[in-house]
């Protein structure tokens, strides 16, 4: 078989500790990059390029950040698309009232700033966890929407608090294609996820997850949970800030702040869960799952019915299908696609031999 890593043999720390320590997983990597970074720019429609993989590319950089929190660090979050509001009016405000702010440290500081706002909705989980952090999170959701909606300066003094991003412009070249759009977002995107990885691989990555084993023998062994649990919290946001800055002007150009209500909150969530919780491949899993499975459905019940089905009959379907799908994860596989992936390629390595 081609997946094999007999022969493959590591000398070294650094070969050992690569991301991809197997050869085949490093070319096949490759390919993918290029496919992603060469081919679809130039092969996919416009309809492809802007409805589906410019929103999937956002949507797991808000996943990405979820599953820092909730899947390395262990601590319940319903707040997410909260954050990604803060870094969406963030980015247009700074593009607003600071004249000649390059693009890319727009979304940056946009990050900083909705990682400001989760250090703050994160204190209280120095006290609680589980479910009633969970509630407090929540109320970043509720706060955040009435804030924007109320105070007209976010917006600009738009009497429904509906912002229209500016135009992209990066070193002179206007970004305005969705060719350039989904460039710009996927290297984001690559960016993010590469750091993600390295971090969880570090000494406040290990501490994450000793916390979110048991919290109270990491304590025991020295790790600092007030520090760990907040730097969890500010980077997930610092994500998500960066997402809803994407969302707001590579994606939709005009936002409002119930486009990032408790409904987006919970789309994320189902994308960690079925994606795979503690895994960087998850979040992009469980986006394009998310993404797609609607137009699937559709596809499949066009098939069998072969009559136009009513939109709200539609959605009510997609509901009840996403609700069983996440029960049944929750059953046979917790650990979600990413794990059924690593099942494979664990299966691929012995075959034709019986795991």
């Amino acid at each position: 078989m081609i997946y094999r890593e007999a022969g493959q043999f590591r000398t070294t720390y650094v070969a050992d500790q690569r991301i991809f320590p197997i050869t085949q997983d490093r070319v096949a990597m490759a390919m993918l990059l290029i496919v992603a970074f060469v081919v679809v720019p130039a092969a996919a429609s416009n309809y492809v390029l802007t409805a589906l993989l410019l929103p999937m590319l956002v949507l797991a950089i808000a996943a990405l950040g979820l599953n820092i929190l909730t899947g390395y660090a262990g601590q319940f979050s319903l707040g997410t698309a909260a954050f990604m509001s803060v870094g969406a009016f963030a980015a247009y405000n700074f593009q607003l009232r600071v004249p000649g702010i390059p693009l890319l440290v727009t979304f940056v500081l946009a990050g900083l700033v909705a990682a400001g706002v989760g250090l703050v909705f994160g204190l209280p989980s120095l006290r609680i966890k589980g479910f009633y952090l969970a509630v407090a999170t929540l109320a970043a959701q509720f706060f955040v929407d009435w804030l924007f909606t109320k105070v007209a300066w976010f917006s600009n003094d738009s009497p429904s608090g509906t912002i229209t991003a500016q135009p992209m412009v990066i070193a002179g070249l206007p970004i305005d294609s969705p060719a350039r759009r989904y460039l710009l977002v996927l290297s984001i995107a690559a960016v993010l996820a590469l750091a993600a990885k390295n971090l969880s691989r570090t000494a406040t990555g290990r501490a994450w997850m000793a916390v979110r084993d048991m919290d109270v023998a990491a304590e025991v062994i020295g790790i600092p949970i007030l520090r760990t649990k907040l730097v969890a919290f500010g980077i997930s946001s610092f994500y998500c800030g960066v997402s809803g800055a994407l969302w707001a002007f590579a994606y939709l150009g005009t936002v409002e702040p119930q486009a990032f209500d408790l409904q987006r909150s919970f789309q994320i969530l189902f994308m960690v869960i079925i994606g795979g919780l503690g895994t960087v491949m998850g979040a992009f899993l469980g986006s394009a799952f998310m993404l797609l499975f609607p137009l699937f459905l559709n596809w499949v019940l066009h098939l069998i019915v072969r009559t136009e089905l009513r939109p709200g009959l539609l959605s009510q379907l997609e509901l009840v299908f996403f609700g069983a799908l996440i029960i049944v994860f929750l059953v046979v596989e917790p650990r979600g696609l990413a794990r059924l992936w690593q099942i494979t390629k664990e299966k691929l390595r012995l075959w034709p031999f019986p795991h």
